[in-house]
Parts: structure tokens; C-alpha cells; sequence
């Protein structure tokens, strides 16, 4: 090998430093709804990227991707509709305060980053009005609907959606039964009646304003264009992981959803792929979960390029009512038994990331 292959050979294993945090970053703002200045960044982005030698993000020679799970206002910002509020009751907003940092500090190294939104509308199988009791009154939110709610009429759909959904009532009566038996058999949780929330078109649909900074702040620097990835739009199922509905197929046996499979493929192409977002005990969960699925029908040892940033993510907890802390701490060391990595976005990222 020649002197200058030497050269070469040895620039491209230099492993970029941690990044000071720009001054832009306000902590203090992070549970807030505020209006990023994009000219403003663009233009500090434009010179942060000189200022410490960042190159685009096409030239990595360790591809990394950040995946973001719902970092929404529905669920990061209090006082909105499913705001993670955790054991702390501030939880989603310290995640993500952990999770600005984290990014900025790692400008230089994550190649990718590809945020998922919840995406509703009013008429879907998981809101209230989907549902009612034999006297018509809907469920309040966080009602959890049963096979045998469903087999003994304690609830039953609402027919008056039905046209709107492009159906007959008699198809959509049989479908409901059909989803909660599908839920059921696949030994997952039972029809959960959430709160309107992540609704297409409004304010809690949108990226919290100090993540989307991030991202934007990301993107100009490092020339990479982020990648907003939907999911739970389809009215008919639910829908926490970005991978995969949690029905795919109707009563019929015809599939009314699919895997993300493009998705899918494109995360296995990174080198790591490092998660965070909400809810631990759900979306994040349920993301993760299909995730390894999917590696371990190719190769299981894929997993181990999967690291899990612990202090970036809450699970649900609403105090007097519900806490799944148990479900996703079991889920976490699962996914640990199965090879992904654990780690926290406050260590360098040497500390857990094999060099390149």
C-alpha cells in the first residue's frame, strides 16, 4: 500500500468529535409551542458546519440513523391529550431535551434522521365515537374494549360512521368483532379507546418546536434531508409501530394494511440505528418489537446494530388509571436478551459505538 493510501485510509476511520451544543438551544423552551426561525438557523447551520469542519452527510463512512418515534406536541408537550407525562409527570419533556442535546452534540455522525408522526382523523377504530353502549353514549377515553365486550354488546360500533367509511353497517359490525378477535388471538393488548389526538391538519400533530429545530438545524449542516415517515392513518386499525398496522388483514382474509417494508429495508442498510420518542411502552415498543421480527427472520445478529437511547423515551402513565412502566421495562430487557443495545444519550457515543 502506497504512502497515500495510508493517508486516505487513515482520514476516513477519523471518527467526528462531539459538537458543542449551538447557543441557539433553549432548554427552558422544550415543553413549549414556539415558531422555529428556519432563515435564522438555515443561515447558523450554513456557518456552525464551517466553523467545525462538518461534511455532508453523503460522505459518512459509518452510516448512522436516528429514529424518532412520535416526538409530537399530543404527546411532548403538557396539558395536550396523551402528554407522557411518566413516573415524574415531566418525563416526554426531559426526553427530549436529552434527545436536542444529543443530536447536536452528534451532528457530525448521524447520517440520517427519520421522524415518525401519529397521524389521525376523528373516525377511527381507537376514538370514542367509533364506539358506543346499547344506550348510544361513546366511551370515555382509555376504556379498553374486550372480545367479550364485543361478543356480549357491552360495546358495539357506531353505525352512523359507517357510510363515511365507505361501508355498510352490516360490514362494519362484522369487521369490529373481526379486529377485536384478530387483537386477541395475537395475544396483544386489548382495543384501547384513546383520546383524540395527533389529529391530521392541527396543532398536536406537529413535531414539538425544539426537536423539529433540531432536525431542521441537522439538515442544513449536514446537507440531509429528513425523512417525516406517517403512520396510523388508516381508519380501521391501530397502528403504534411505524413497521406495521396492528391488523393487517380483514375478515375476508384481503389485506386492508401493510408492513412498511421499504422502511424496513432501508433501516437495515445503516450501520447503527439508534431509537428514541414515544411512548416507551407503546409506539416505541411496538416499533422495536417488529423491528427485531424482522431481523431475526434475515439474520439475527443485526440486532446488535440497533441501540436503544433508554433516556430518551417514557413509557405511558396516567397516575390513579394506568402504568405501563412494568410492560416496557419487560419489553426493554427483551429486546437487550436479543442483542440491541441499551445505552443513554448523555455518554459519548464512543463510549458505545464500535468505531467505524
Amino acid at each position: 500500500m502506497s504512502a497515500d493510501e495510508l493517508v486516505d485510509q487513515s482520514a476516513a476511520q477519523v471518527v467526528p468529535p462531539e459538537l458543542p451544543v449551538p447557543p441557539h438551544f433553549a432548554p427552558a423552551m422544550v415543553g413549549q409551542i414556539w415558531r422555529v426561525p428556519y432563515q435564522t438557523h438555515a443561515d447558523a447551520a450554513i456557518q456552525w458546519a464551517k466553523q467545525y469542519h462538518i461534511t455532508p452527510a453523503s460522505q459518512d463512512q459509518q452510516r448512522l440513523c436516528l429514529l424518532i418515534i412520535d416526538a409530537q406536541n399530543t404527546f411532548c408537550i403538557p396539558e395536550f391529550e396523551l402528554f407522557v407525562g411518566g413516573k415524574s409527570g415531566m418525563d416526554a419533556v426531559d426526553d427530549n431535551c436529552r434527545l436536542c442535546e444529543f443530536i447536536y452534540r452528534n451532528l457530525a455522525r448521524l447520517t440520517a434522521i427519520i421522524p415518525t408522526l401519529d397521524t389521525h382523523q376523528a373516525m377511527q377504530i381507537f376514538h370514542p365515537v367509533f364506539w358506543c353502549d346499547p344506550s348510544g353514549n361513546y366511551p370515555p377515553a382509555m376504556t379498553m374494549i374486550s372480545l367479550d365486550d364485543v361478543q356480549q354488546h357491552r360495546w358495539q360500533v357506531n353505525l352512523a360512521v359507517a357510510s363515511s367509511l365507505g361501508m355498510t353497517e352490516a360490514d362494519l359490525t362484522a369487521y369490529a368483532l373481526h379486529y377485536v378477535q384478530s387483537l386477541s388471538d395475537a395475544g396483544k393488548y386489548p382495543l384501547t379507546i384513546w383520546p383524540y389526538h395527533s389529529m391530521l391538519g392541527g396543532i398536536g400533530h406537529s413535531l414539538v418546536p425544539a426537536i423539529e429545530e433540531a432536525l431542521f438545524f441537522h439538515g442544513i449542516a449536514r446537507q440531509s434531508q429528513t425523512q417525516f415517515e406517517l403512520k396510523g392513518n388508516h381508519p380501521l386499525t391501530e397502528n403504534y409501530s411505524v413497521l406495521r398496522p396492528e391488523v393487517i388483514g380483514g375478515r375476508d382474509g384481503q389485506a386492508i394494511a401493510q408492513k412498511n417494508q421499504r422502511l424496513i429495508q432501508q433501516l437495515l442498510t445503516f450501520d447503527g440505528i439508534l431509537i428514541a420518542g414515544q411512548a416507551q411502552s407503546h409506539c416505541v415498543a411496538w416499533t422495536i418489537d417488529d423491528l427485531l421480527t424482522e431481523i431475526q427472520a434475515i439474520d439475527p445478529t443485526l440486532a446488535q446494530k440497533v441501540y436503544l437511547l433508554e433516556d430518551c423515551t417514557s413509557p405511558v402513565v396516567v397516575p390513579g388509571i394506568v402504568d405501563f412502566t412494568p410492560q416496557a421495562e419487560a419489553s426493554f430487557a427483551r429486546f437487550a436478551a436479543a442483542g440491541m443495545h441499551i445505552v443513554r444519550s448523555t455518554e459519548p457515543m464512543s463510549q458505545w459505538l464500535p468505531r467505524p
